[in-house]
Parts: structure tokens; sequence; C-alpha cells
């Protein structure tokens, strides 16, 4: 348990979890360095689903708390996205590090429509667990670090709670030192 959030495995409680997110947690590798069971999710108020407001009502520290940010840049007319997980005391650094991971000339974050539609997952939810197998996701190393980090369900009515070194071997992950400044 972390803060007051009364966790449950994941698995458990697919009502809580964006369908996307439910079928990479029903796909989870047995050999992943995390058990599947080790993944877990709590209900919370949608209202309260923006970091700050959260680690508040639900007394969890910003630096136990992981955002997952989706960014997207071009090259060659063709537009590239990636997501970067980085702690809730930094900012990801999206026109320097993260762009040269993406390799293109520019990067911003996504646009909300865009990020809502291609990922299946809410605004303000979005986690590296599910998505698009194409995107890389850049885990900033101090996330990996992180004993056990909260980040989003893929729906704005709870969130997952996970060893953070579970984020660093998702499929398509790359830890990169420095993807995040302090905020």
């Amino acid at each position: 348990m972390m803060g007051t959030l009364k966790t449950e495995p994941a698995r458990t409680r697919l009502d809580l979890l964006a369908p996307p997110v439910a079928a990479a947690l029903g796909q989870w590798p047995a050999d992943a360095p995390v058990d599947v069971e080790d993944v877990l999710v709590a209900p919370i108020d949608a209202d309260l689903a923006d970091t700050a407001a959260f680690c508040a009502a639900y007394e969890v520290g910003l630096d136990e708390s992981a955002n997952c940010v989706v960014i997207a840049g071009k090259r060659e007319g063709v537009v590239r996205y990636a997501a970067c997980v980085v702690l809730a005391t930094t900012r990801a650094d999206v026109n320097g590090v993260a762009r040269r991971a993406l390799d293109v000339r520019k990067a911003s974050f996504a646009p909300m429509a865009d990020a809502v539609e291609l990922t299946g997952m809410e605004y303000g939810g979005i986690t590296p667990i599910g998505l698009p197998e194409e995107w890389p996701i850049l885990v900033d190393a101090r996330v990996i670090a992180t004993p056990h980090v909260i980040i989003g369900s893929g729906v704005r009515h709870s969130k997952i709670a996970l060893p953070g070194p579970a984020l660093g071997a998702l499929p398509g992950a790359r830890v990169v030192a420095d993807l995040a400044r302090p905020a």
C-alpha cells in the first residue's frame, strides 16, 4: 500500500483499467523481471487524477509518482510518437534528450485528441503499459531507481502501483539518463 491507496492485483480489477492496459497485463511475459501480480491498481476519485491533487489527497510523495507524457515529432513528413516516463518531481526534456531519442528535428507534446485516440486511454490517465507497439517508451533512469511508483492506469478513476524497474522492462522501453530535469 502506498499512501492511503487501497491496492489490489490489477489483473483482478479490469474495471479499473483501460482496455489496452488490461490486454497488456494479460500478455505480461512470464520471464519479466517483475511478476504481473506485483502490478497493483487502486480506485481514486477521477477529479483528483492530476498529479498534484492526487498526491495531496492520497498522501503519495511526488518522488513516488510518475507521469507518462506522449510526444510527437516529424521526420521526412511522417509523425513519430513516443512516451516519456518521468517522476513528478521532474519535467521531461522534450526538445533536448527526448527529441534526439525520437530522431526528429522538433518534438512537442502530442495534441490531447491524438494522444487519446492513438492510445485508447483517457487524457490524464495515459500509462506506458499497453501503448502502441511501435512507440518507443523512454523511461528516465530515476524512475527505475525508485522502488515503487504510482502511474496512470489508462483511466482517470484509478492508478497503478508497481516496482519502478518494471517500467524499464516494458516492451519497447529504453532507460534514458537525464530524460528529465528537476521541476
